[in-house]
């Protein structure tokens, strides 16, 4: 009898050998299907057909959409960035779950393993609720693509261009120089001034007494040729065009100019427009309002 429960044992423990490796065999070739499925998903959303519209410009799909774009590559980033998180968070479960397994081969008892641990993420989750807060918000914003990196963003804390884009933390430059540090978890509010395409905005003033069908047209048609030119044809999505009077004084009439370029290149295509206008007022005749300084007899207020 004794003879026979000792073979029994000594079977048992032969066997613990072959079912811890049978154990990691099996983790192995699960985390292998695992990646191996999530490579595949995130090959397919990079390589989406790009979009007939972008935000409500062709002309903005297809300049962003190309292979080199911006669109693209932003895609691209997102994709492998959410795959790369989601094979960690495979690889832990996997091994975490494997490694019970196998200390349970082993003879140990799980139970107080198993209660210890549930006492400890309780005692983590609570300490690092801002951690899992941060963490969160992180994996939302890629899935949303609220920023990237090179966008000019606005974050109510600070005002910038995004340098980094982390699960926990963005990294953003404010106009002057400073660097800012922002937890996703605490940003309420995000204002994206360069996604997709970037909004052109210039106000011309005149004259008071000049013909505003004259200087709408000569506008217009400067604005037309800048925008057919090689050097910023890739640069602007929509022509820029008057839209109307914005201010009218009594000393000036200001003129509403608007557009729309790729993202961040409207501050570069503003300068040259109003290169060529103020080269084609000198050369047309077109005057400007003189300047009225602070308490000069006849300045209005404007309407």
């Amino acid at each position: 009898m004794s003879l026979a429960l000792t073979w029994e044992r000594f079977t048992q423990l032969a066997d613990v050998p072959a079912h811890i490796a049978l154990l990691i065999v099996l983790a192995v070739a699960v985390r292998f299907g695992l990646n191996r499925l999530i490579d595949r998903v995130v090959g397919t959303t990079a390589g989406l057909p790009k979009p007939k519209h972008f935000l409500g410009s062709q002309k903005a799909a297809a300049l962003l959409s190309n292979p080199g774009g911006l669109y693209h590559e932003r895609r691209a980033q997102r994709a492998h960035a959410l795959g790369s998180l989601f094979k960690s968070i495979a690889t832990a479960v996997i091994f975490g779950v494997t490694s019970l397994m196998v200390l349970q081969q082993l003879g140990y008892n799980m139970a107080p393993i198993i209660a210890s641990a549930g006492v400890v993420g309780v005692a983590i989750g609570f300490g690092a609720q801002n951690l899992v807060k941060d963490f969160i918000s992180g994996v939302f914003m890629l899935l949303e693509d609220q920023y990237g990196v090179g966008d000019v963003i606005d974050m109510g804390q600070a005002t910038g261009t995004v340098e980094g884009v982390g699960l926990r933390v963005t990294r953003l430059r404010d106009g002057d120089g400073v660097l800012w540090h922002v937890r996703n978890g605490e940003i309420v509010r995000v204002g994206n001034k360069s996604q997709g395409w970037s909004s052109l905005v210039l106000d011309v003033s005149v004259a008071y007494d000049e013909d505003v069908a004259q200087v709408e047209e000569l506008i217009n048609d400067t604005a037309r040729t800048l925008s057919d030119e090689d050097e910023f044809r890739d640069r602007i999505l929509e022509a820029p065009h008057v839209v109307g009077i914005e201010e009218v004084n009594g000393a000036a009439l200001t003129l509403r100019v608007i557009g729309k370029t790729r993202p961040n290149e409207h501050f570069g295509v503003q300068r040259e427009l109003r290169l060529r206008l103020k080269a084609l007022f000198d050369a047309k005749g077109i005057r400007v309002p003189a300047p009225i300084w602070p308490g000069q007899p006849g300045q209005a207020a404007g309407v």
